[in-house]
């Protein structure tokens, strides 16, 4: 029980967060219940915005841990004041804290980010003291916090089953509910294009093994078949990792789960892949970004395009299903390196590997990127777009511009009318074939059978 009671109520919401139960959710709220604040959580992504919750609420956060998610909480800002004016409004998590002046511009009066479960629960403490619980005064923790929380399990309790989420499917072996974990936050690399890295600076912080595995019981009670680790990276403490999906393989061998890694670390912990293939990991996620080595060293990535060539090559051994995510669409993108990527991803055998809005991916450069500051970036970086959250840039080859364009409409029409990832590819070469002016023919490498490829049926976004 908590140690107090208190009238002050607050909603916390999720917008979008890639398919998966919001770990962003049920974290503070486990907090803030323990100390006897009145919560309610929305994952307005699958429910409905919660209206009378909202009316009745003292603070509304929003849980905003990428793009999509803050562009979305953005559009309730105004929905929000007019039902309740005098709610507290706060934006915690990844993005909300390099959006910071233009969010606090829009009405926002606390940010929070890095580890925001105790900055969300010092909020409600000081909006509790002396019964004014509609202060709208300055936020008493910084902006960012990277202090090491004593995390505690978190409360699923009222966020909608787990059916309702994306699932991992199998064309030969049917689909499996899925659960979602959070084993560490931030990161140790300092990728100049990345997100995480204006806020974490090189940095992470890990949620303990008793917290995530019974995170994951909880889940599994709940009838998770598969869990995804949403870590940055699950290999930035290998030796915090490994225990937990050894024991988490010995509880419960039937369970399957997917994970994140840099091409860096596989090739680094080589020696561990065959732990992740026998405790029943089905995906590893990498953000390859690219296979031009410039744009690799631009991003400050760590690998080259042979490295990504030689894990390719080792999950093949080994028989791990890579899920490549890339960044397709940058100012140094040319029409021969965006179909030399085409060719490399047939002569690999990925193209059933990889989501085709991979194809389409173009570069965010949000406030506080390295980017920013980076020579071959400053070149082509233009005005801040609010509603973009971005700052502009173009390509100084306007055919690929036009090429951009083509491919997202591509991949538009494929998501209506379930055209193969095998024809999407060769309806994209075709196009880049057009604009380059040459007719450089593409056989589609066949070898690997879309039906025994594992993916999460919510294709991956940003």
């Amino acid at each position: 029980m908590p140690e107090h009671e208190t009238n002050l109520r607050i909603v916390l919401i999720s917008t979008y967060e890639l398919g998966r139960q919001p770990f962003g959710l049920a974290s503070p709220a486990a907090w803030l219940r323990n100390e006897g604040y009145h919560v309610t959580v929305a994952d307005v992504a699958v429910e409905a915005f919660p209206a009378n919750a909202v009316s009745q609420t003292n603070v509304v956060a929003f849980y905003v841990p990428m793009h999509t998610a803050t562009r979305l909480a953005i559009e309730l800002i105004n929905k929000v004041t007019q039902i309740n004016p005098r709610a507290h409004l706060c934006f915690y998590g990844l993005y909300a804290p390099v959006n910071e002046t233009y969010l606090r511009n829009l009405g926002a009066h606390t940010i929070l980010g890095g580890e925001f479960e105790e900055g969300l629960l010092d909020l409600c403490r000081r909006l509790s003291a002396n019964g004014r619980l509609y202060a709208h005064n300055a936020q008493g923790k910084p902006v960012i916090s990277l202090s090491r929380l004593e995390f505690m399990k978190p409360d699923r309790s009222e966020l909608p089953g787990l059916s309702n989420y994306a699932k991992l499917c199998c064309e030969n072996s049917g689909s499996k509910i899925t659960g979602y974990v959070e084993a560490s936050r931030g990161c140790k690399h300092l990728c100049c294009h990345c997100p995480i890295v204006p806020v974490y600076n090189g940095r992470f912080r890990i949620v303990p093994v008793d917290i995530v595995l019974q995170d994951i019981r909880q889940q599994v009670e709940k009838g998770a078949q598969h869990i995804t680790f949403g870590d940055p990276d699950f290999f930035n403490g290998p030796g915090h990792a490994i225990p937990i999906v050894q024991s988490l393989h010995e509880e419960f061998s039937d369970l399957t789960y997917d994970v994140t890694i840099k091409i860096e670390h596989l090739l680094k912990h080589e020696r561990l892949l065959p732990i992740l293939k026998e405790t029943g990991c089905e995906i590893v996620t990498s953000a390859v970004e690219s296979i031009d080595d410039h744009i690799l060293e631009i991003f400050d990535k760590g690998h080259t395009r042979g490295d990504f060539i030689k894990v390719v090559r080792i999950f093949d051994e080994i028989g791990l299903n890579l899920n490549p995510t890339f960044v397709t669409f940058t100012p140094w993108t040319t029409l021969r390196g965006y179909q030399e990527l085409l060719a490399t991803i047939n002569e690999l055998n990925l193209v059933e590997n990889i989501s085709p809005i991979q194809l389409a991916i173009r570069l965010l450069i949000p406030e506080g990127s390295r980017l920013l500051e980076h020579a071959e970036a400053k070149k082509y970086i233009g005005v801040y777009n609010q509603e973009m959250l971005s700052y502009e840039w173009r390509n100084p080859d306007e055919r690929v511009e036009e090429l951009f364009q083509d491919v997202r409409n591509i991949i538009h029409n494929r998501q209506r009318d379930g055209t193969s990832r095998q024809i999407i590819l060769q309806k994209i070469w075709d196009c880049t074939n057009a604009y380059s002016g040459q007719n450089q023919p593409l056989t589609i490498q066949n070898h690997r059978s879309r039906a025994t490829i594992p993916y999460l049926n919510e294709p991956w976004y940003c």
